[in-house]
C-alpha cells in the first residue's frame, strides 16, 4: 500500500529548496506526495526560525496541522528544518502532538527516518550522491532558486543564522553547474543564485574560485535569466560587475541587504559596512550596469538607534534610491549578542519607523517604475491575472525578482501560454506594478536581446 506524505515549507527561499530535496527524496524512496493534509498518513513541517514571528508561524502551523491526527489519517507529525536544529528538545517537550523532529541537515535521509518512525520497511539503499541531484520541482516550473552556499559567517548581532545553519559553506563548482544543467532539462528559464551571502562564495574552496567565476560559467548555459539575491555591499567586487554585464541573459539586478544607513549602528550590527561604503557600492554598481534595479532590506528600531540614527538611515536611502526595499522591526532573539543590549527600542517607535521608511520607499518605487513607461520589457508569462482584469495575465521581467517585488500586468490580442516570454509594451504604473501589452510573438529560449 502507497504511504501518503504531506510536505509544507515555511520561510525563505532558501527552506524552499531544502523542501524540494525532501520532496525528490521520499519519492524515491516510494512515498506518494500529497497536497491535501487529510489524505496523508505523515506530515512534515519544514519550519523556520529566523525571527519571533517565523517561529510563531512555525508552531501555529505544526498545531493546526496536528488535528489531521485526529480527524484525518495522520499517522506520523514530523517537524524539521532551523527550529529543531536550536529547539529540538523544547519542542517535544511543549508540543506532544510531534513524533519527531530533526534539524536542517541530511534531507537525503528524510524517508528513511519516517519508515523507522512508522515501523515500514524501504527497499533499495539510502542515497549518496548530492542531495541537490534529487529535487523535485513543482510540475512545469519555469523559475527556479540555485543555493550555492549554506550556513553564514558575518556574526551579525541581531541573528540566529549561524546557530541554525552552521558556518558558511559553498558547494563545489561542478556541483552547482551539474544542478544548473539539471534545471534547464527540467525547462527551468529563469534561474536565481542564492545563499545567505552569495558574495562569499568561493572563499573556503580551492583555486580561484569566486562568485563573479560561477555567475560567468552559469549564464554561459541558455538561461533566459540569471538573477543575483543576497549580496553583502562591502563584497561586491568590480570582477564580478564585469561578468554580469557582459552576458546579455545575467539580469540588470541585485538584492542588496544593507540593514541601515547609521554607521554606529551598522558597528553594534557587526556589520562590515559603513554609510560612504554602501553609497560608494551603489554608485559603481550603477555604473558597470546603468538601468541595474536594487533591492535592499533594512532594519529599524535595532537597540540604541537614535533619532540622529535613524534620520541617517532615510538620508541614506533618499541618497541611494534603491528601487525596491523591504524594511522589518528589530526583533529581540534569545542567544543573540544583541538581545543582551541596553536601550531596547519601544515597539510603538519601531512601528512609527516602519512607517516612516515604507512610505518614504513606496514613492521612491513609484518614481523609478516611471522610467519604464513606454519602454518594451521581456516579460515571463506566470499566471493568469482575473483578479486585475478579464484577459490580463502577470509575469515578470529583469527587474522583478519573484515572490518579493511588483509584477507585470500584461494583455494581448492572441493567446498567451504560461512558461513563455514576451514583449510587452509598459503603458502604466500602480505603485509598485507595471501594466502593458504583448506587441510580438513568443520568444524562445535566448532570443533576448
Amino acid at each position: 500500500m502507497e504511504h501518503t506524505v504531506y510536505l509544507l515549507s515555511l520561510g525563505c527561499a532558501k527552506n524552499l529548496v531544502d523542501a524540494e530535496i525532501m520532496s525528490g527524496a521520499l519519492k524515491r524512496d516510494r512515498f506518494v506526495l500529497v497536497d491535501d493534509p487529510a489524505q496523508a498518513e505523515t506530515i512534515v513541517i519544514n519550519t523556520c526560525g529566523f525571527i519571533e514571528s517565523a517561529k510563531i508561524e512555525s508552531i501555529r502551523s505544526i498545531l493546526e496541522l496536528a488535528e489531521y491526527k485526529e480527524y484525518g489519517r495522520c499517522r506520523a507529525l514530523i517537524a524539521v528544518g532551523c527550529m529543531p536544529e536550536k529547539y529540538a528538545d523544547e519542542m517535544l517537550e511543549s508540543m506532544p502532538e510531534l513524533d519527531a523532529v530533526f534539524g536542517s541537515r541530511d534531507y537525503q535521509e528524510i524517508g528513511r527516518r519516517v519508515a523507522r518512525i512508522l515501523g515500514l520497511e524501504l527497499k533499495g539503499e539510502s542515497f549518496s550522491g548530492d542531495p541537490y541531484l534529487l529535487r523535485d520541482l513543482p510540475p512545469g516550473s519555469v523559475s527556479a532558486y540555485l543555493k550555492i552556499g549554506e550556513g553564514c559567517d558575518n556574526r551579525c548581532s541581531y541573528c540566529l543564522i549561524p546557530q541554525l545553519r552552521g558556518p558558511y559553506h559553498s558547494r563545489p563548482l561542478d556541483d552547482v553547474l551539474t544542478e544548473a544543467r539539471s534545471l534547464l532539462e527540467q525547462g527551468v528559464r529563469e534561474i536565481n543564485i542564492i545563499a545567505q551571502d552569495i558574495t562569499r562564495y568561493g572563499q573556503d574552496l580551492p583555486g580561484d574560485v569566486d562568485l563573479a567565476l560561477l555567475v560567468d560559467e552559469v549564464a554561459d548555459l541558455p538561461f533566459d535569466m540569471v538573477r543575483l539575491l543576497y549580496l553583502y555591499p562591502d563584497s561586491i567586487s568590480d570582477r564580478l560587475l564585469q561578468v554580469m554585464a557582459a552576458h546579455a541573459n545575467v539580469c540588470h539586478y541585485l538584492d542588496i541587504p544593507i540593514q541601515h544607513g547609521s554607521d554606529r549602528v551598522l558597528a553594534a550590527m557587526n556589520r562590515h559596512s559603513t554609510g560612504r561604503g554602501i553609497l560608494d557600492a551603489v554608485a559603481r554598481t550603477r555604473r558597470y550596469l546603468p538601468d541595474v534595479v536594487l533591492r535592499t532590506t533594512v532594519m529599524v528600531g535595532f537597540p540604541g538607534e537614535s533619532e540622529e540614527d535613524f534620520r541617517q538611515l532615510l538620508d541614506l536611502l533618499e541618497q541611494a534610491r534603491f528601487n525596491w526595499l523591504g524594511a522589518f522591526p528589530y526583533y529581540r532573539e534569545d542567544d543573540t549578542p544583541a538581545a543582551s543590549f541596553e536601550d531596547q527600542i519601544d515597539d510603538k517607535i519601531k512601528q512609527q519607523r516602519l512607517d516612516q521608511v515604507m512610505t518614504q520607499a513606496a514613492a521612491v518605487t513609484e518614481s523609478s517604475l516611471r522610467r519604464f513607461l513606454g519602454r518594451t520589457l521581456q516579460v515571463l508569462a506566470e499566471a493568469p491575472a482575473y483578479e486585475f482584469g478579464e484577459g490580463y495575465w502577470q509575469g515578470r521581467s529583469q527587474y522583478q525578482a519573484p515572490e518579493v517585488d511588483g509584477v507585470v500586468y500584461f494583455r494581448a490580442d492572441s493567446v498567451i501560454e504560461y512558461g513563455v516570454i514576451y514583449p510587452v509594451l509598459i503603458e502604466d504604473c500602480q505603485v509598485y506594478d507595471l501594466v502593458g501589452r504583448v506587441t510580438g510573438p513568443g520568444l524562445g529560449r535566448r532570443e533576448i536581446e
